[in-house]
């Protein structure tokens, strides 16, 4: 057996498996446990309603996964203010609180008009009051809007929240038959919609960057393909059906071009291909295994996993030709890289004695820096949030397996778990409009 087949990637080994069909529905009941004790004390009072929308939960729920907030727990809280006029300073000083939340949710037709206002407790200034309406289905979406507009305020940065996931389920049926669904869900994982059903596996999804496209791995024909589908109109196209692997696609910043891995000539290399003009370029030309690409945000650069080396480590390698470059080292395995979107941060899967971990060093630190977010030992690639303030990733858990979103700073994490099944792949989408 060659060194790279003890490290080849499971969409690369599934091109070999026989799959039989069925069809299926993966019955979801994802719950959000864990979270974060370090951070900044901040206090989300629940908020006035008659509806059913527990929107200070969502909000509480949201800062906590960020990894920069404390969230105080409710029980802990020494009143429960609705309006500016309620709040008493001096109460909320004791409770060690550095900023305090608070709001109203009011039924406006068929929709919602949330209220609400943010205070610095030491001072006692107000910093936000603002007013969101939306359509009762969105009653979420305007709970993580809110926790995106307190996050920037605080944080100076641009919140995630309000945004989506996209993942991969896998669910046995009876008869050790399989069924495959491609999901889109919110950031925190609720509300999740169904992409796509198949009786063949699915892998690798990837954003457009205006968030309205996936493309993604299907071995439907029982031999894998590269599928781009709009979420908008669910129509979708074949991109690649080339003999061999069509494999891990990345789509690039500006949404004109998709990198993927494909076996065209025996050994698995990355390959760019224009989305108007359907043209295919070779990006790397080496007998080794080349897999895995990511995106640099200059749209001309991708970071890639080879083991060129010996061992699968990082590389980078400009479109424009020219020597790869190594970014990994002191690492006997390195893998699966994502580029935060201000390119100055690698997320990867480092591997040794304890497993497969996430972790981060600076693009360009060799491995100084390197720091490890995960402690499971079985954990899969990492994705960016569009703000580059967590990462969300697949970890083995009790026989089945979670999806974790980790702080890129700081500690802790929470899961999302799923009720049956294995869930994989994820990958965080874009800004609402697709402006990163």
């Amino acid at each position: 057996m060659r060194a790279w087949q003890r490290w080849m990637p499971s969409w690369v080994v599934w091109v070999i498996l026989f799959v039989l069909p069925i069809t299926a529905r993966a019955d979801l009941n994802i719950v959000i446990s864990g979270g974060q004790e370090s951070g900044v004390p901040i206090a989300v009072v629940p908020f006035q309603t008659t509806t059913n929308t527990d929107m200070g939960s969502i909000i509480r729920a949201d800062l906590a996964r960020s990894g920069q907030f404390a969230p105080l727990a409710v029980e802990a809280m020494p009143s429960q203010p609705a309006s500016p006029d309620q709040v008493q300073f001096d109460q909320w000083r004791s409770t060690k609180a550095q900023y305090l939340v608070i709001g109203k949710v009011d039924q406006a037709g068929n929709g919602y008009q949330a209220s609400f206002y943010l205070f610095n407790v030491a001072n006692g200034q107000q910093m936000v009051g603002r007013v969101i309406s939306g359509p009762a289905s969105a009653s979420r979406s305007i709970a993580h809007r809110i926790a995106d507009i307190i996050f920037q305020e605080i944080t100076g940065v641009r919140g995630a929240f309000d945004t989506k996931i996209a993942y991969v389920t896998e669910v046995d049926a009876p008869g050790g038959k399989r069924s495959y669904t491609l999901e889109v869900a919110d950031s925190d994982g609720a509300n999740p919609q169904t992409v796509l059903t198949s009786s063949f596996p699915l892998m690798s999804p990837t954003w457009s960057p205006d968030g309205t496209k996936l493309a993604y791995v299907s071995f439907e024909g029982r031999r894998s393909g590269i599928w781009v589908q709009d979420l908008r109109t669910g129509q979708r196209y074949q991109l690649t059906k080339f003999p061999g692997i069509n494999g891990a696609p990345s789509w690039s910043p500006k949404g004109d071009k998709i990198a993927l891995t494909l076996s065209k000539y025996q050994n698995p290399n990355i390959y760019v291909v224009d989305l108007d003009t359907r043209s295919l370029v070779q990006v790397t030309h080496d007998s080794s295994i080349n897999t895995e690409a990511a995106w640099l945000p200059d749209n001309q650069t991708l970071v890639f996993t080879s083991d060129r080396s010996g061992s699968p480590q990082i590389f980078e390698q400009s479109l424009a030709g020219g020597s790869a470059q190594r970014l990994t080292f002191g690492l006997s395995y390195a893998a699966g890289a994502a580029v935060s979107p201000d390119g100055k941060t690698l997320a990867l899967l480092a591997g040794g004695s304890g497993g497969f971990r996430v972790a981060v060093q600076s693009l360009n630190g060799g491995g100084n820096d390197l720091r490890y977010i995960s402690n499971g030992g079985s954990e899969e690639r990492p994705s960016f949030a569009p703000n580059g303030s967590m990462l969300i990733y697949a970890s083995q858990s009790g026989g089945g397996s979670v999806l974790k979103v980790s702080p890129v700073n700081g500690v802790g994490s929470q899961t999302l778990q799923f009720a049956r099944g294995k869930v994989r792949d994820p990958a965080w989408g874009p800004f609402q409009g697709g402006q990163n």
